[in-house]
């Protein structure tokens, strides 16, 4: 899915919202991104959601109020987000957490539209959830 090229971004802060359910990145490129928790699940790197090739993904429903319980390091390159459905097996690497920030707009109206198709209509038609804006600075 997301392409790898030798140096490319890497975050400079990693900051978990458990109330509003964002992943919040900021990268050295200037970049930074709030990807919702139900984002990074369905979209889960791993296996037991991509399949084992193309055509073989697995459709992720009722992730609307996942939790992201805890991010765990992997070497200098990626993270290791843990579910509060027990899903731990995805390592997000930092292109692939840049990718997804990237195209996260579109990815979300992919996501619903799946959902719509595959007769989960109650849990799609819904905006893609945004950081909440404050009155004070980071």
């Amino acid at each position: 899915m997301a392409a790898s090229e030798p140096g490319s971004s890497t975050p400079t802060a990693l900051t978990v919202h458990t109330q509003s359910r964002l992943l919040e990145i900021a990268f050295d490129d200037g970049s930074g991104f709030s990807l919702p928790f139900e984002l990074l699940r369905v979209y889960s790197p791993s296996a037991e959601v991509r399949g084992h090739g193309a055509g073989q993904e697995v459709l992720q429903t009722g992730m609307r109020n996942i939790l992201v319980t805890a991010l765990e390091p992997v070497g200098n390159y990626a993270v290791q987000p843990h579910f509060s459905d027990g899903h731990n097996t995805g390592i997000y690497t930092w292109d692939y957490l840049h990718w997804l920030g990237a195209n996260q707009v579109q990815l979300w109206q992919d996501y619903l539209g799946r959902l719509e198709a595959a007769g989960h209509g109650q849990e799609a038609g819904r905006d893609l959830p945004m950081p909440r804006k404050s009155g004070h600075a980071h």
